[in-house]
């Protein structure tokens, strides 16, 4: 097993103090935290816990899946590697390998307006 735990559906409100405080009845708590917007500052509505040893964390998993934090119910489970992403990624939309930037981005086609036929 492992011992980082992901805990989603949190509420908005819930911050790394208090998610810390309500996995810490169930071991040592090495971390707690909760995802935020870099750019709004909101909580993303998820977070990370890492506790002691495989056993915390299994205990935690579950005496928290389910129950409310801060009035709604945690999932909780144990938290997976992430994937790495291929290489030369960007998003669809910008320009990427390949990418001709987006909505209407670039090139001679495209809409032209009225009665089109070639010339201009």
């Amino acid at each position: 097993m492992n011992n980082k735990l992901y805990v989603g559906n949190l509420a908005y409100s819930v911050r790394d103090e208090s998610l810390h405080q309500a996995f810490a009845q169930f071991g040592t708590v090495n971390s707690a935290k909760v995802m935020m917007d870099r750019e709004t500052g909101r909580s993303k509505g998820f977070g990370f816990v890492e506790m002691a040893t495989d056993a915390e964390a299994q205990a935690a998993i579950n005496g928290m899946n389910g129950q409310a934090l801060e009035g709604r119910p945690a999932v909780v489970n144990v938290a997976r590697p992430r994937e790495p992403r291929p290489a030369g990624f960007a998003s669809p939309y910008g320009r990427g390998p390949g990418g001709n930037g987006g909505y209407g981005g670039g090139g001679g086609g495209g809409y032209r307006g009225g009665n089109d036929r070639g010339g201009y």
